[in-house]
């Protein structure tokens, strides 16, 4: 489970480089980035959105969506940069990890 967060939040983190956006459009952004192969949720987005807020990776603040709808545009801080950087570390050690155990001879 908390590899799991771990990749949400670094698909989370990783979105809001290309700067501020509202959930709907991180998940979309998530979703097509990875052709649909993975799918995001709302029960699972706007936890973790909560959670790097609350670790003060994320700013919100309440602005108005491309639709012309208010909406709550989340915003990358250099803290969450930060953790990106090292999120993207672990993900490649695991990554190379499991691949040298999948792919042996």
């Amino acid at each position: 489970n908390a590899l799991l967060h771990g990749a949400l939040d670094a698909l989370i983190l990783k979105t809001l480089t290309r700067g501020p956006s509202h959930g709907y459009a991180v998940a979309r952004s998530i979703e097509e980035a990875t052709g649909d192969a993975l799918q995001v949720e709302e029960g699972s987005l706007y936890p973790a959105l909560y959670r790097l807020e609350r670790r003060g990776w994320v700013e919100a603040e309440w602005g108005t969506s491309e639709l012309g709808r208010r909406a709550k545009l989340y915003r990358l801080t250099p803290a969450g940069r930060a953790q990106l950087a090292a999120e993207l570390d672990t993900w490649q050690r695991f990554a190379t990890g499991v691949s040298k155990v999948l792919f042996a001879s």
